[in-house]
């Protein structure tokens, strides 16, 4: 093999802002390419139960493809790291740190309202069981600003509960506030949709995640579907109408 190959492994840095309860995270160039790391803290590695944990999320996501999630790509030994999930790259910042420093911008809103809820209904879809969605966990790439959402599960289901439905929408709508209020942006309209999803009980919220998205899209779609059974009601009507007129054959 040639002496000029392309080393496998360079450039690994550590990213302790994006660091998660049981793992840390790094960047780091895969013979040349940019990828994330993703890792057990080094006191967890040799326990048993928490190999198995990372083992079963890097299953679970393995085969996930959206354009708005995280993609992995491998599992594999990585020197000075451990074992990790290998995932694309997607260096940036977070909701959280763009609250924090005052950068959140109307693009960025428009993502949370229209890209956000694609990616939580393939999730359900999926039945993937993830932790609660929150600035910390949506990625917003470098330059270009592509939301990416990390962390996204853990486990799958035969099928989520309404529960689970409920509380996806109710963190929806906490991200959804922080996101206006750090625009200071009052748009009424979606002030209400965060009434809705924060709502104390359950049953007065969004039923599901296609009701959240159509509160969303504001009442255009509503008056449309309304609109249309007027007409077929009033057609059906007229057609009974010209029968009852028509005189018998």
């Amino acid at each position: 093999m040639s002496e000029n190959k392309t080393e496998k492994w360079t450039e690994i840095e550590h990213l302790p802002e994006w660091d998660e309860e049981f793992y840390d995270v790094y960047t780091a160039k895969k013979y040349g390419k940019w990828v994330m790391l993703k890792t057990l803290k080094p006191e967890l590695r040799d326990q048993a139960q928490y190999r198995s944990m990372i083992e079963k999320e890097f299953d679970v996501r393995y085969n996930l493809c959206h354009p708005n999630i995280v993609m992995i790509n491998d599992f594999e030994e990585v020197p000075g790291v451990g074992l990790s999930i290998i995932t694309d790259d997607v260096y940036g910042d977070s909701l959280r740190k763009l609250i924090d420093t005052g950068k959140v911008t109307p693009e960025i809103l428009d993502k949370i309202v229209r890209q956000l809820p694609e990616a939580i209904a393939y999730i359900q879809q999926n039945h993937i069981v993830h932790y609660p969605i929150r600035p910390e966990t949506i990625i917003f790439t470098e330059n270009i600003h592509n939301l990416k959402l990390i962390n996204v599960g853990f486990d799958q289901k035969e099928h989520l509960t309404p529960t689970d439905a409920s509380e996806d929408i109710r963190n929806y709508g906490m991200v959804l506030h922080q996101t206006l209020s750090a625009l200071n942006n009052p748009a009424p309209r979606l002030n209400k949709v965060v009434d809705r999803c924060l709502a104390e009980d359950p049953r007065r919220r969004y039923r599901d995640i296609q009701d959240l998205k159509m509160g969303l899209s504001g009442d255009s779609n509503h008056r449309l579907y309304l609109t249309i059974i007027i007409f077929l009601g009033l057609m059906t009507l007229i057609l009974g109408w010209l029968c009852w007129k028509a005189p018998a054959l």
